[in-house]
């Protein structure tokens, strides 16, 4: 439907589902449909009736689908010229709708300017801190055997300060707790939705779509004009899954799996116009963390990534034990794998 906004926010056991609704309903200056996706399990109370909402339910409390699959099913719902995906623990400024829609080109996703969230008062959080403008992709294996290193995206503050005054501009990645852009573009990029396959239901979202996105010709921008205000949950609130212990596991094992994938899957495809040098080197050659001799020492570094160790003493990831999956995955045909040299 020409100029409504569909926005899918993948739900499993969130306490401000019904703040968050309720705020882009009434933040809304156009016409909007918010598609809520329910992982599992029904909300208590209920989300309140509203022509306007939309609830999908799919999944056992006990056999998930995953946000990806969530994601999937609103995108495949939603009837909008132009698409959002938001957290279910979000506020956003008035007229975020149209304010996001008239600086979106066709093959752009755009992420508002992101303030962090007191949820309790429902208001931005004060701290002196600046908003979130940016965000880089960083270098994979800065700590030797560390499970918490990969393709992840970090804050560059920096970034920030030094251009401040361009307010709509170009970003490597995003946080994925709230993106735009339009239904035909998405479409484009993700015929048949996002990667649950080699991913796994949750982890590297804003990468698979971040990088499908530069590497295609497309851009990441943010937009400056608008903003929304994003709660990071932390021990207060905790993340609220309600999985079992079973579930963890697997939880916990796929989110290795998507971990290794996606710096494997980045730094060596040759599907897109563009490769992982040129992102680097051309696009983003001021980003953190990324030495001038990144291509060699990847190929040292990764020897020392936390997959290799096998995961011998790692409960949580005890499904995997004696699997490398860095053997696997950097070079899947037992060929030699080479960064592509843009």
């Amino acid at each position: 439907m020409k100029n409504l906004l569909s926005i899918i926010i993948p739900n499993r056991n969130e306490q401000f589902i019904q703040k968050t609704v309720d705020d882009l309903l009434s933040k809304a200056k156009g016409e909007v449909e918010v598609i809520v996706c329910l992982d599992g399990i029904w909300p208590d109370p209920m989300i309140k009736d509203n022509p306007r909402v939309k609830i999908i339910h799919h999944g056992t409390v006990h056999d998930s689908r995953g946000m990806r699959a969530s994601i999937n099913v609103g995108m495949r719902a939603a009837e909008g010229e132009y698409v959002m995906k938001a957290d279910g623990h979000c506020m956003f400024d008035e007229g975020y709708d149209e304010k996001l829609k008239a600086d979106c080109e066709d093959d752009w996703v755009v992420i508002p300017r992101r303030y962090r969230l007191d949820a309790e008062r429902w208001k931005i959080v004060e701290d002196g801190r600046p908003p979130i403008d940016y965000m880089y992709v960083e270098y994979p294996f800065l700590k030797p055997f560390d499970q918490t290193q990969g393709l992840h995206g970090a804050e560059w503050r920096q970034r920030y300060y030094d251009r401040k005054d361009i307010l709509i501009d170009d970003t490597p990645t995003m946080q994925g707790s709230c993106y735009f852009m339009k239904k035909s573009y998405w479409d484009e990029l993700f015929p048949d939705g996002l990667d649950d396959k080699n991913y796994g239901s949750f982890t590297q979202e804003a990468q698979e779509i971040s990088m499908a996105v530069w590497l295609s010709g497309g851009r990441v921008v943010v937009n400056k004009k608008t903003y929304y205000c994003h709660l990071h949950k932390g021990s207060k609130y905790g993340k609220g899954y309600g999985f079992s212990r079973e579930q963890y596991k697997r939880h916990s094992e796929w989110k290795e799996r998507g971990r290794v994938f996606c710096i494997s899957k980045w730094l060596y495809t040759k599907e897109y116009k563009y490769d992982f040098g040129w992102f680097i080197d051309k696009k983003f050659p001021d980003m953190p963390n990324w030495p001038k001799d990144w291509r060699e020492r990847i190929e040292i570094d990764k020897k020392k990534d936390y997959s290799t160790l096998k995961y011998e003493n790692d409960y949580w990831l005890s499904n995997l034990k004696g699997q490398d999956l860095s053997g696997q995955l950097f070079n899947p045909e037992n060929k030699e794998t080479e960064i592509c040299p843009h």
